[in-house]
């Protein structure tokens, strides 16, 4: 009867759905806004404690501005923890400290200003482990907002590991890929998991489709375990298509051709075709790295382009499709969303971009709001993918949920 119990009450706490965790630009005048914790920049932003947090971005103007920023401690489902001050999770200033390290583009078409922001920093320390969401205004305009980042700081006192198999309850080695899990305690004290501990599995660190607190299969008394778990079957997709803009006058990987109008580039990816067969094409998992052939200078020196993409269809889809990459930062907004030529048999957009490396894929939104991979892309279970599982964790006498664990696999 108590396991019944559990189960049901852990069912009814995981209805409730967290705030994703997404980037979010409010000024058409943010370029290339990048996250990155150490020099990791294919993984997710998560750091240990005094590891340094990378926030780099471009203002479109040669104008100075007087950035400022703020940052905040967020509960598991990125809610502000409203219990803690800032002096509970930082050293210095929580808010009001200028981003003073900037300089300007040379030699680039687009004019912009790059600045870039490292946490910690002489002004600002992180102590505790958790969410953060860091939120940059513009000084000049009165603290509007321009953009938020997220980010998160572990302190490991519990263990976390990740396994997959393609043997799930929805097929056996068809289009679907199955995440199992088991938490350590270790040595800390868990007198009810239910209240103290929360969980989230992504792929390929992507917030939109993450699942948040699945009920565990086997609940001990030193961890649990997630074994043929439902919510945790995920659909394998395709390998993520990639491009790479490293030098304007000629194209790279992934490049049909570029063409110059006087005024600005314009980059032609190579149209992508239909994909009825899996082949292995080694990617990112939706990461991009701003860089240039020379890879110097590349915060002043890398251009934008105006980028166009072209995904081959017979027929107009029942849905929309969306491009999407970390870049993109898993928001399906009407920029990335692509239009239907009834002539060229063709989904199309054109995006500015700055040079670099670029994964992306796309996705078809019903109108119910639930997307999946683009049937034309494929979907096996034999795509690489990562999978990274966080663990949060808040004892009786905790004001907020701790990040305690991070793991990460790649299903190769």
């Amino acid at each position: 009867m108590r396991t019944k119990i559990f189960t049901l009450v852990w069912l009814l706490a995981s209805v409730t759905v967290a705030v994703a965790q997404r980037h979010e630009i409010m000024s058409s005048r943010i370029g290339a806004l990048q996250v990155m914790a150490g020099d990791r920049w294919t993984d997710m932003p998560v750091a240990s404690l005094g590891e340094t947090i990378h926030i780099d971005f471009d203002d479109l103007t040669h104008d100075y501005t007087r950035y400022t920023y703020k940052i905040e401690h967020c509960e598991a489902d990125w809610t502000p923890s409203e219990e803690l001050f800032s002096s509970d999770y930082l050293q210095g200033f929580a808010e009001g400290n200028v981003i003073d390290n900037y300089e300007i583009s040379e030699g680039t078409y687009m004019l912009y200003t790059h600045y870039s922001l490292n946490i910690p920093n002489d002004l600002c320390r992180l102590t505790m482990s958790g969410n953060y969401r860091l939120t940059v205004m513009d000084e000049n305009a009165g603290d509007v907002p321009v953009f938020t980042v997220c980010f998160m700081i572990v302190e490991p006192t519990m263990g976390v590991s990740l396994e997959w198999t393609d043997n799930t309850d929805a097929d056996i080695r068809g289009r679907h890929q199955q995440i199992e899990m088991q938490l350590s305690y270790g040595n800390v004290a868990v007198t009810n998991p239910l209240e103290q501990i929360k969980t989230v599995v992504l792929q390929n660190g992507r917030w939109d489709n993450a699942r948040h607190n699945a009920r565990p299969q086997y609940v001990m008394n030193d961890g649990l375990r997630w074994q043929h778990c439902r919510e945790y079957i995920f659909d394998g997709g395709n390998e993520y298509r990639k491009f790479e803009m490293l030098d304007l006058t000629h194209p790279t990987m992934g490049i049909d051709h570029i063409s110059w109008d006087g005024e600005h580039y314009h980059v032609y990816v190579f149209p992508d075709e239909p994909r009825p067969n899996y082949i292995y094409d080694e990617d990112a998992n939706s990461a991009f790295l701003i860089r240039n052939s020379d890879y110097t200078d590349i915060n002043t020196t890398c251009d934008y382009a105006l980028v166009h993409f072209r995904m081959v269809s017979p027929e107009r889809l029942d849905g929309d499709v969306y491009l999407n990459g970390a870049w993109t930062n898993d928001r399906l907004l009407p920029e990335y969303r692509l239009e239907y030529d009834d002539g060229e048999h063709v989904y199309e957009t054109t995006l500015w971009l700055k040079q670099g490396y670029y994964n992306y894929q796309y996705l078809l939104v019903d109108a119910q709001g639930a997307f999946h991979p683009v049937p034309s892309e494929g979907n096996f279970y034999q795509t690489e993918n990562s999978y990274q599982a966080l663990v949060y964790y808040r004892s009786d006498g905790d004001r907020a949920d701790r990040l305690v664990a991070y793991a990460s696999i790649t299903t190769e």
